[in-house]
């Protein structure tokens, strides 16, 4: 209870009460869902349900969506229209109905947080990425624990040799740590926390990424810490703090190249980094490769309005696209792809500016953007479709860019909250 009572607006004991503002009932409400994002072993997880929580809070206390947001909304609903229509066909089969059914859950994922960034959006940008740091030092925990068999939880909490935690794979663990790593570093890069508390704050996620083995996941810390980093040192408004970024970056690089050699240093990690490292991987290369069959199924979507249906392009290839752009046609079909190029060209328009422009928000959109963007050019290699941090980081990258720095949204007014007698 105590995380829910903030000074004033929050309330506190008056008249023989505890008084709680629905702002802080809506920030646990954040905090909760966030924290539960990485628990993905069972189906549907807890952030399915954390979900509906969260939404009839806010339906309850209020939530305002602006029409600036309709663009966002009318792609997503497009891509999700062009799905339906692909999966009449195969209504009776159960994994395309339910693939079906989670995009348009995602969907609303992505309008519900690009929506509640309308009023206290520091405040609850703030508590998700407390929420989201939580969720991953529990996964990436889990994710040790499997990758060195403590307790015989090798054979639930990791795959073929690899760190997946709290996650079925650990392609889709990998990504989903990046955002809370880029997230401390740019606190470090920035002055908000130490160098030192920084590292303590990263180094359970960072190895777990680096133990997942996801070549994905690494080139997307890589790639977007580089983003931030550069973003960061261009809008930085002063040459102390330059020059503090290019010190702490050195720094920092240095530490990652120290950690890195003691870890390869053991002798069954540095065999599977040498593996996984090799951009020369038997089931990418050739016709019946991953990327031959991406080349392969395009003159044939070409002639499938509806794609082949959801799930269906395994059935004409020996498994997934792994192409995010090649399943928008596949899965759901020319409405839904050209809905989803159109709204990741959107989105880019979106991020670049909300990312370069002056804001009492811009180190969050900084951050955020620097991993949305490598995620979507990821989906090129990779199915990103039903990540669910994806959509995450659409609804807020665009929630932020729709908002206007020159009149900061209002928080939730003190007098709107509860008293519970003591």
């Amino acid at each position: 209870m105590s995380t829910l009572a903030q000074g004033g607006e929050a309330g506190g004991r008056r008249h023989g009460g505890l008084q709680i503002s629905y702002a802080a009932i809506k920030r646990g409400a954040l905090w909760l869902l966030t924290a539960s994002s990485g628990f993905a072993l069972i189906e549907p997880s807890p952030y399915e349900l954390v979900f509906l929580i969260a939404l009839f809070v806010f339906a309850l206390t209020g939530i305002r969506f602006s029409q600036k947001l309709l663009p966002l909304a009318i792609l997503l609903l497009l891509y999700n229209l062009g799905g339906v229509f692909s999966l009449l066909p195969w209504m009776d089969e159960p994994p395309s109905v339910r693939f079906t059914a989670v995009s348009v859950y995602l969907m609303l994922t992505a309008i519900f947080f690009a929506a509640i960034m309308a009023e206290d959006p520091l405040g609850r940008l703030d508590t998700l990425r407390k929420g989201y740091l939580f969720s991953a030092w529990c996964a990436g925990f889990a994710g040790l624990l499997g990758y060195f068999d403590v307790a015989g939880l090798g054979s639930v909490l990791s795959l073929h040799g690899r760190a997946s935690g709290t996650f079925k794979d650990p392609n889709v663990l990998g990504p989903f740590l990046v955002l809370p790593i880029v997230y401390t570093l740019h606190a470090v890069l920035t002055g908000r926390v130490g160098l030192v508390k920084g590292f303590l704050l990263m180094s359970v996620p960072l190895l777990a990424l680096f133990l997942s083995f996801s070549r994905g996941a690494w080139a997307n810390l890589v790639a977007a810490t580089l983003m931030m980093t550069a973003l960061t040192f261009l809008t930085s408004p002063s040459s102390k703090q330059r020059t503090r970024i290019v010190f702490l970056t050195l720094v920092s690089l240095v530490l990652v190249v120290v950690a890195m050699l003691i870890a390869l240093s053991f002798e069954n990690i540095r065999s599977v980094f040498e593996i996984r490292a090799s951009l020369d991987q038997d089931y990418d290369q050739g016709v019946t490769g991953r990327f031959g069959n991406q080349l392969r199924s395009i003159p044939l979507l070409l002639d499938l309005p509806n794609g082949f249906g959801p799930l269906r392009f395994r059935w004409h290839f020996p498994e997934d696209p792994h192409n995010v752009y090649i399943n928008a046609f596949a899965s759901y079909g020319w409405l839904g792809g050209v809905s989803f190029l159109a709204l990741m060209a959107a989105t880019c328009l979106a991020g670049w500016r909300v990312a370069m422009r002056r804001s009492p928000w811009q180190g969050h959109a900084i951050v955020l953007w620097s991993v949305l963007f490598v995620t979507i050019l990821q989906g090129i290699q990779i199915d990103t479709d039903h990540w669910r941090h994806f959509y995450l980081m659409l609804g807020l990258v665009w929630g932020l860019a729709v908002l206007n720095p020159a009149m900061p949204p209002r928080g939730d007014q003190p007098q709107r909250s509860f008293r519970t007698t003591t």
